[in-house]
């Protein structure tokens, strides 16, 4: 029962991954914390999703409610500023860090921005357990297929924030810094699967960059059991990978036009996009072992391997979406297993794609 008696701060919690996390920790299932910290910087968002607590009414959501009263505090501040950082990561045992800038053409724009949030801010987190002496169990990072082999801003800063969690446990030892790796997250905010539902409820076209692009999916739940496997069995510096399927993104808008009349417009790729992302790299792969039904990437610092037994490489070539694609009935059978087709769920309540 990792959670059971624990204070858990999560930056960027009211984000789509965030408000999964919080509320699967507030059922109890892996225990009951002490707290649950919510450190963002958006007020707004911080009351709808106060709100969104206060106003469950339903049997099943009793326990939740109970936790919420006596459970969840919301702070508002920025992993940007030190002050802010050390305030909510003195009393913490475990830190998720899920703050970022994750929007690609946003980080193309503005890639200081992005710098800021998501290196700066992993420094801070870092610098204000190693200054202070924060007795911090674990610190776990929210990162990306985009940090692998990156072409864009956003998945080089995620590629930085993973080294830069991972060379903290040299200077730390007391504190357990490790790292989650997923890709696209179904009809997570910012996602393609909500822009799909948008252009579908108007009549269409749908666009789409360039048919045969595929791209990790998994759900904003598997996401968090990714990130409560990490926090269970994950050693010191190592990334834990979700072992994700993939789909060309024409047959995620196929399987969500279904046999509506509504025309597909390719558009073409993106700057800083990838036809296909990448998991695990070549590299990487040379260190990778299996973990149940993860990858685990172990650390490239030999500090960090001391005394461990070798273990057998999970994979011999690097972990591409491009590898294993459904196909369009694989894809529409994914999507209604989520709840994600167009017919199951309200197009005119925005919440409920991210939900």
């Amino acid at each position: 029962m990792i959670f059971e008696g624990k204070t858990i701060l999560v930056t960027g919690g009211t984000g789509s991954m965030g408000k999964t996390f919080v509320m699967r920790v507030l059922t109890g299932e892996l225990g009951t914390p002490q707290k649950i910290i919510v450190l963002s910087r958006d007020e707004a968002k911080q009351h709808d999703m106060r709100m969104s607590y206060l106003h469950k009414l339903v049997a099943t959501d009793e326990v939740i409610y109970r936790n919420f009263m006596n459970v969840l505090e919301f702070r508002i501040g920025d992993v940007r500023n030190y002050a802010d950082v050390c305030s909510a990561v003195k009393n913490a045992d475990i830190v998720v860090n899920a703050a970022a800038l994750k929007q690609v053409p946003a980080c193309e724009y503005f890639p200081t921005q992005a710098v800021l949030t998501n290196c700066i801010g992993a420094t801070n987190i870092v610098r204000a357990i190693e200054e202070n002496g924060y007795p911090v169990d674990t610190v776990i990072a929210i990162s990306t297929d985009k940090a692998c082999k990156p072409v864009n801003v956003m998945g080089m800063t995620k590629s930085i924030q993973e080294r830069i969690f991972t060379a903290a446990n040299i200077l730390n030892p007391k504190t357990r810094f490790i790292c989650v790796r997923y890709g696209n997250v179904l009809a997570s905010r910012g996602s393609v699967i909500p822009l799909f539902h948008e252009q579908i409820k108007n009549g269409g076209p749908v666009t789409i960059t360039v048919p045969g692009m595929t791209r990790f999916l998994l759900s904003l739940n598997q996401a968090v059991d990714t990130v409560f496997a990490a926090l269970r069995e994950a050693k010191r510096g190592e990334t834990y990978v979700a072992n994700a399927p993939s789909a060309t993104v024409m047959n995620i808008a196929k399987a969500l036009i279904g046999n509506r009349n509504i025309e597909i417009k390719i558009t073409g790729i993106r700057p800083a996009e990838k036809m296909h992302e990448i998991m695990v790299s070549e590299e990487e792969a040379t260190r990778c072992v299996k973990r149940g039904d993860y990858y685990a990437i172990r650390p490239m610092l030999p500090e960090l391997l001391e005394g461990e037994e070798l273990q057998t490489n999970a994979l011999n070539k690097e972990f591409s979406s491009a590898d294993t694609v459904l196909d369009l009935s694989g894809t529409s059978a994914l999507l209604k297993k989520h709840g994600l087709m167009v017919e199951d769920v309200d197009l005119h309540n925005s919440d409920e794609l991210l939900r």
